[in-house]
């Protein structure tokens, strides 16, 4: 069945690598007959700095308070133009693919601001004006998948469990379980290239067709189980005392029982 992907994709060199997997995103998903949007970010010029610019129509021209502005800004569609139409991909979007490099432990910062501007309130939060009802796990963005690639100049062990720079899965949380399963959307086991400063062509062209072979699967392999805010695992939005019995961080939002029964199965 045909499906529509937006490609969202930071990184201003064309001949990088992160451009490179961007390239092999898009033919591979035509060719399995699916439609791509693309957001590039870069060479959308896109502006990166959430401010007053964004609301050309201020309710209150004395102090700029952005959620208020935000949601009259949504509510009564006199957003900026590239917001309104990010906003309409997402949307028309079946699975949303954010490329990028990770720099400084995240993500560039013109993909920070393209989530910061975009994601408006009564948008991605405070959705149906029902305030922290609707997130995690529920929102707008419902139903829809995501999935990152992102290129990693350091060697994986250096991000392993007990690596010095922090298990990438941790590193990139803000993002899965933030930005991506906030506002609703299924998020699949992060795609990540490591050593992309020394990487050999061949290794290159080796990874390129993993990617490729994960695309194949992208609307049928198993998204990561973190726990929905309204399945009856949080108590007053506090994991209840019975899960996870004694521990703490991040990794007690994800449901290792699901993980275990083979769930969360292409970590790469």
């Amino acid at each position: 069945m045909n499906k529509t992907a937006l490609v969202v994709y930071a990184h201003p060199e064309p001949t990088s690598l992160t451009r490179r997997f961007v390239m092999e995103t898009v033919g591979t998903l035509e060719q399995l007959g699916h439609t791509v949007m693309q957001s590039d970010l870069y060479g959308m010029n896109w502006k990166a700095t959430f401010d007053e610019a964004d609301f050309p129509c201020r309710i209150n021209k004395d102090r700029l308070a952005f959620i208020q502005e935000s949601g009259h800004a949504y509510a009564t569609r006199q957003q900026t133009q590239d917001v309104a139409e990010e906003q309409r991909k997402l949307l028309a979007a079946d699975a949303v693919i954010f490329h990028f490099p990770l720099w400084w432990f995240g993500m560039p910062a013109i993909l920070k601001g393209w989530i910061d501007r975009v994601y408006a309130y009564g948008f991605a939060y405070g959705y149906k004006g029902e305030g922290n009802r609707y997130r995690y796990g529920d929102g707008i963005l419902k139903g829809k998948r995501a999935l990152l690639s992102v290129m990693v100049g350091g060697p994986a062990k250096d991000y392993s469990p007990r690596g010095i720079n922090g298990p990438l899965e941790e590193l990139l949380f803000p993002i899965t379980h933030g930005a991506l399963f906030f506002p609703g959307m299924d998020v699949l086991s992060t795609h990540a290239v490591y050593g992309t400063g020394k990487l050999e062509p061949s290794v290159a062209e080796a990874e390129i067709s993993a990617w490729r072979s994960r695309l194949e699967h992208l609307f049928d392999e198993a998204p990561i189980p973190f726990r929905h805010q309204n399945g009856g695992d949080y108590e007053g939005h506090v994991l209840a005392g019975h899960i996870s019995s004694g521990r703490t961080g991040l990794a007690i939002h994800v449901d290792e029982g699901r993980a275990d029964q083979g769930i969360d199965q292409c970590q790469t």
